[in-house]
């Protein structure tokens, strides 16, 4: 949908070249949330790699926040921070989830927790250690995903300590890597600024201090690949999410070429 909306054009007046292409899985395949999920990171894996190979940056855009193990496996690097914008935690696990919901065990996957037979089904997927990565945003946690957050080595910036302390936890990220994938879903934003989806939670960032916090990841790290998930526009009926992710992705995109 935000191709349609004209992503593409906003990315190329700003002066970037831009090339797009839709991934879907073969009519063949049988649908089941948890094999699809881990075919089309087998798929995106394969785009992204080919994009780097061409020397570019991919945006994922993605329904769902596991589109990012398809994105970290097509990178193929042996060291790459994650800095994961979020209004949930995405860290639970077959055991500790209690709605069942496969996206909401994102994280836990990227950082090894669960799934991982599956993950490493896809081409150049390696866990990501809990000190590379860092959780911006979250405020809406189930209470055993947020004991197992608690008990992690993931830095946790929810909006109160965002807005007092990013910074350090920028600069303990940069004494681990100087790469890093920027996941941003979406929902991280405030619904009064826009609501993203049926998961929104009030007390989230406002779109202004995402585009300044993107500006400064551009400035300490390398962008590798970038994600912007669960959009969905039957809740964005004044477009106003549309325009920020766009705005969003724009920035990016120009952060990456600092």
């Amino acid at each position: 949908m935000l191709i349609a909306a004209g992503l593409p054009g906003a990315l190329g007046e700003a002066g970037h070249d831009v090339t797009h292409s839709e991934i879907v899985l073969p009519p063949a395949v049988f649908a089941a949330e948890v094999q699809t999920a881990f075919a089309l990171d087998r798929l995106i894996a394969e785009r992204v790699a080919d994009s780097v190979v061409d020397g570019a940056l991919p945006i994922v855009m993605s329904g769902n926040c596991i589109s990012s193990v398809g994105t970290l496996g097509g990178l193929a690097l042996g060291r790459i921070g994650i800095i994961w914008f979020d209004a949930h935690g995405d860290f639970n696990t077959p055991e500790t989830t209690i709605g069942g919901f496969l996206d909401g065990m994102a994280l836990a996957v990227v950082t090894g927790r669960c799934w991982t037979s599956l993950a490493a089904t896809v081409p150049g997927f390696r866990p990501v250690p809990d000190e590379c990565v860092v959780l911006i945003g979250a405020r809406d946690l189930d209470s055993a995903e947020e004991a197992l957050l608690g008990t992690s080595g993931v830095a946790q910036l929810p909006p109160a300590a965002f807005r007092k302390s990013s910074s350090r936890a920028l600069d303990e990220l940069a004494s681990h890597v100087t790469d890093v994938y920027l996941h941003v879903d979406l929902d991280v934003i405030d619904p009064a600024e826009g609501r993203v989806n049926s998961y929104a939670a009030a007390g989230g960032l406002r779109v202004e201090e995402v585009v300044r916090m993107i500006t400064e990841i551009g400035r300490q790290f390398t962008i590798r690949a970038a994600a912007l998930t669960a959009y969905d526009p039957a809740y964005d009926g004044d477009g106003r999410v549309r325009a920020a992710a766009i705005r969003i992705a724009r920035t990016i995109a120009d952060a990456a070429s600092v």
